[in-house]
């Protein structure tokens, strides 16, 4: 059973702090004859005594103590529900996750797909795993499978292929992940193919691209991404177990909300393009138009 308006509890805060009905009246813009009947219908309501009526004005008993640190912190969150609101600017956030390197293409191509009139704004979300769509976490992943969960929306935006990358042919090492963060596929074939001729590791895939235009050994990138890479060339064909699927993935009750249907189609239309040339190009591309 629902006890009382919220609004209610706010004016028993202003009485309880002041002590007083003038003194909450001014506070709050109403009456004194009005704010009196609310808290005599809020403690008839609430079937406990808040207030001791005297010379001293409204006393709160020790109930109306213990309620008002409660409506504080209601109060604080209306604040903060207001600052919220007041500091909003621009269209909402859709937040997108995807690998290292799909972020990073994202990231340097954003003008290409997306402009400050765009009725979305980006939030990129870098991570390897999984984030829970269901939950909102993010409201876009982009997927290496075809999504199976019966609330999740997929659109297929082409294939990934994976080739080995290095300075050049002559570098025979191997550069691999750190042993708690072996979770991709690349990460997974580098491991079992070429454990033993490891020679460095890291966690960070971006850092494992680094080391190997330093020389430091070859590595295991997907082509849009090793094949932009200044100083390093495929050492490889492509790696057919690691080709994969790509899908933009959402949620089936937000797929048509219009900010998040406008960065579906932009992505849609982002990820579908020539990555390696277009970064190869610097992202000129006269033949790229906005998804």
């Amino acid at each position: 059973m629902q006890i009382t308006d919220w609004t209610d509890f706010g004016l028993f805060a202003a009485v309880a702090r002041h002590g007083a009905l003038s003194g909450a009246a001014r506070e709050t813009g109403l009456s004194q004859a009005t704010l009196s009947r609310r808290m005599t219908a809020l403690e008839q309501r609430l079937g406990r005594r808040l207030f001791v009526h005297g010379s001293a004005g409204y006393t709160a008993t020790t109930e109306g103590r213990d309620l008002l640190e409660r409506a504080k912190k209601m109060e604080a969150a209306a604040r903060d529900i207001s600052q919220w609101n007041a500091g909003r600017a621009g269209p909402p956030r859709v937040r997108v996750s995807a690998g290292t390197w799909t972020t990073d293409y994202l990231a340097r191509h954003v003008p290409l797909y997306w402009d400050p009139g765009a009725p979305w704004q980006p939030e990129f979300v870098n991570c390897n795993q999984d984030m829970d769509i269901e939950r909102r976490e993010v409201d876009i992943g982009v997927r290496n499978r075809r999504p199976t969960h019966p609330w999740l929306a997929g659109r297929r935006t082409g294939a990934v292929e994976h080739a080995v990358f290095a300075r050049d042919e002559g570098v025979t090492g191997w550069i691999g992940p750190s042993d708690d963060t072996s979770t991709l596929p690349s990460e997974a074939w580098t491991l079992a193919h070429h454990g033993a001729d490891i020679v460095a590791f890291s966690n960070d895939p971006q850092v494992r691209g680094a080391m190997a235009t330093a020389g430091v050994g070859r590595v295991v990138l997907p082509t849009f991404a090793g094949d932009a890479m200044p100083g390093l060339t495929r050492v490889s064909g492509i790696i057919d177990e690691l080709t994969a699927e790509e899908w933009l993935v959402c949620h089936q009750d937000t797929r048509h909300d219009p900010p998040i249907r406008a960065a579906l189609d932009a992505l849609a239309g982002m990820l579908s393009r020539d990555r390696a040339a277009l970064l190869q190009a610097g992202g000129q591309s006269p033949t790229l138009t906005l998804g």
